[in-house]
């Protein structure tokens, strides 16, 4: 099945040649080099992922994230022009669930994105997940707590995917990085300590005293099995 790709990016060469380069790959691309018309396209169509320029005019790509968050768990890739790892973490905490610096090679760029869109089947290997309150949809790749329905990002809810197969395991940061993949990984962030800290926060999970997710110290994490009273 044809995957379309939204780009938002007021670079509009840079578009017209990832929208060639893109149908090369049998990706269907729509382009907007405005902010507000880019949301306004994902709101009236279909779009699998998200590329999105941290460097926009009238609204910067981080407010638009956020925007974007707040009604869609769709898998987003920021561009960032100086490659700077503040904008990076950023972009992470906000939800993004990539990000590639400027300038950047096309054939990178594809990879990333077929990456982050092959997490979805491939974790769709059953039905539901149940741990007391908290429940996930494998199918619908929804999750609840305490019948609330958690507003997670692809990363987040592939994240709480991995740990809650597999209750008591620990998982170090590699384990971590390697079984989700998408993300890239140096010394200098923090990559996966934010989607743990990010998930964490709509789990209401305090880490000091944890329900779901404890920090092993030195090693990892780990998903705790439900106790109930």
């Amino acid at each position: 099945m044809t995957k379309t790709i939204l780009i938002i990016d007021d670079d509009e060469k840079l578009n017209q040649l990832l929208t060639k380069y893109l149908a090369g790959f049998s990706f269907s691309v729509l382009a907007s080099a405005d902010p507000a018309d880019g949301l306004k396209r994902l709101a009236a169509e279909p779009v699998d992922l998200v590329i999105l320029d941290v460097m926009l005019p009238g609204m910067d790509g981080f407010e638009v994230c956020r925007t974007i968050r707040k009604t869609s768990a769709v898998p987003v890739i920021m561009l960032t022009a100086r490659g700077d790892v503040t904008d990076r973490i950023v972009g992470l905490e906000i939800g993004a669930d990539d990000y590639l610096p400027k300038p950047f090679e096309p054939r990178e760029l594809v990879a990333r994105i077929q990456t982050v869109l092959r997490r979805q089947p491939e974790l769709q290997t059953g039905d539901r997940l149940k741990s007391g309150p908290l429940e996930a949809d494998l199918n619908r790749r929804e999750a609840w707590l305490a019948g609330d329905l958690l507003d997670l990002t692809t990363a987040e809810f592939d994240l709480l995917l991995l740990l809650m197969k597999q209750p008591g395991k620990v998982f170090s940061r590699d384990d971590l990085l390697e079984n989700l993949r998408g993300f890239e990984w140096d010394a200098t962030n923090r990559t996966m300590d934010i989607l743990v800290s990010r998930l964490r926060t709509k789990l209401n999970d305090d880490p000091k005293s944890p329900t779901w997710i404890r920090t092993v110290w030195g090693t990892g994490y780990q998903f705790m099995p439900w106790k109930s009273e």
